[in-house]
């Protein structure tokens, strides 16, 4: 069996930068080099809340800010995203266009390759709208809560790795890691540590759906929800935990593949989700860094190495690198270790 099936990682999940220029026109951006499904971006430059997008709930003016709690946004009185296009998206601005666009303002966007349009599934007790893309392991599906136990599909063959939002009310991003507890959570849009023994889910993740439980982070009564789901990929994504030395010459987490994107959160204790990517650190340490759970700018701290196998930690410090701590990721890839024809990938 071939290594990977997934020899151009950029297929399915890609970055890439822009400069606002400030005009309060409708403004395309190419070059981004797939058809995304899912958008997350972030002003560097200025602190601004992160902004998400999917093509399942809409794009144009459906704002979700995964640093915090609120609800959708349909009136995007700062800027929006009008679409998703073949080889980029397009930006309208308003107001002081922070979202989007503002002039001088550097931005990055993270992009992630679904199914297309969204198709009803009935795995589930209750029916979900899915956009899966079973190759890579991503998908996203909306549904609306019962309050009583029951599951929701989700897609793919299995689920490593979740993201769950309340699109009504402002209320937290409940996410959940495959070394978690079934009953296990920990938040997105904040620095706390993982919560045991919630009402989140009543079993694990099968090969067709999530089993959820009553709590209204996944399925209050007639609350709608938007999930984005993802399972590993050998070559392409990988998703799992580690533990830090408390040394410079810290962990070493093997993935499989030269990494592009990392995603990294203390879940023994307090800490930030740091995240970090290859188009805006091009040389180790990756020393451009924004928080998942915050609203600032980037900042220079240079916690990670990224390897042609894995990622390391370069620090000591407590938020990635602990002794003994134990730390989550999500990390995708630039290119897989190895193809499937054999070819080794190149260390940076």
């Amino acid at each position: 069996m071939a290594y990977t099936t997934i020899d151009k990682p950029t297929d399915y999940f890609t970055s890439f930068l822009w400069t606002g220029d400030g005009s309060t026109s409708p403004r395309s951006h190419t070059g981004v080099g797939l058809q995304a499904d899912m958008m997350w971006s972030k002003v560097r430059s200025a602190g601004h809340q992160h902004n998400l997008v999917d093509t399942v709930r809409g794009v144009n003016q459906r704002l979700l800010m995964p640093s915090d709690n609120g609800d959708e946004d349909t009136t995007c009185t700062h800027g929006h995203f009008d679409s998703l296009d073949s080889d980029g998206f397009t930006t309208t601005n308003a107001g002081g266009n922070w979202n989007v666009n503002a002039s001088g303002n550097t931005y990055v966007g993270w992009f992630w390759k679904a199914g297309g349009s969204a198709s009803s599934n009935s795995n589930g007790t209750i029916t979900s709208s899915v956009s899966a893309n079973t190759t890579s392991g991503f998908s996203v599906a909306t549904w609306t809560g019962t309050g009583s136990n029951g599951s929701v599909g989700h897609g793919l063959g299995g689920v490593d790795f979740m993201i769950i939002k309340d699109r009504d009310n402002n209320r937290n991003w409940y996410t959940w890691n495959k070394t978690f507890a079934y009953n296990d959570r920990i938040k997105l849009d904040t620095n706390s540590a993982k919560e045991t023994g919630t009402d989140n889910m009543t079993a694990l993740p099968d090969s067709t759906k999530i089993n959820m439980a009553t709590s209204t982070q996944n399925n209050g009564s007639s609350i709608d929800y938007v999930g984005y789901f993802f399972q590993e990929k050998k070559g392409y994504s990988k998703f799992g935990s580690y533990k830090g030395n408390g040394n410079a010459d810290g962990t070493f987490v093997y993935t499989g593949f030269k990494t592009a994107w990392l995603l990294v959160k203390k879940s023994s204790g307090t800490g930030d989700w740091f995240l970090i990517d290859n188009k805006r650190s091009t040389i180790n340490p990756t020393n451009h860094q924004l928080e998942a759970n915050s609203s600032a700018a980037e900042d220079a701290s240079g916690r990670f190495d990224f390897l042609s196998n894995g990622f390391k930690c370069v620090s000591s410090s407590t938020g990635s690198n602990g002794s003994g701590t134990t730390y989550i990721y999500m990390a995708f890839a630039e290119s897989p270790f190895v193809t499937s024809t054999g070819i080794p990938t190149t260390a940076r």
